[in-house]
């Protein structure tokens, strides 16, 4: 009797120990498994994510480059104030030049009648031939 109750504790130790092996085994297995799972899973998602902040980056590096062009264009047109004012003295002297050629011509500024434009010519005769 006690043969047999020894094999049978034994034996229970063993399909104990035996179990035990498997699950240790196969535990990295299921693990590999589990990650695999979760990697196909949530990947699409972060492939989306990347793309979306790849797009967000490139029209905000465009916004960025089109600002730094305005900014660059308001100073240089700032740093143009002195030709401005070149060029405005330079029309009010052409102005004062015309007022003095009109009177010395006998016509004031309103009596000043428009010239026929040069673009618009006068009818041709037909060429002759020889």
């Amino acid at each position: 009797m006690e043969d047999q109750e020894m094999q049978l504790k034994v034996r229970r130790v063993t399909d104990k120990f035996t179990e035990s092996m498997y699950v240790l085994a196969n535990e990295p297995s299921v693990a590999l498994y589990r990650l695999q799972e979760h990697v196909r899973r949530s990947l699409p998602e972060l492939v989306q994510h990347k793309t979306d902040m790849q797009s967000w980056e490139e029209q905000s590096q465009g916004a960025i480059y089109t600002v730094e062009y305005a900014c660059s264009a308001v100073k240089s047109m700032t740093n143009s104030s002195m030709y401005f004012k070149n060029i405005d003295s330079l029309l009010r002297q052409a102005i004062s030049m015309k007022e003095q050629i009109s009177i010395s011509q006998g016509r004031s500024i309103h009596d000043v009648t428009p010239s026929p434009s040069p673009l618009v010519s006068a009818p041709h005769a037909p060429p002759t031939s020889s």
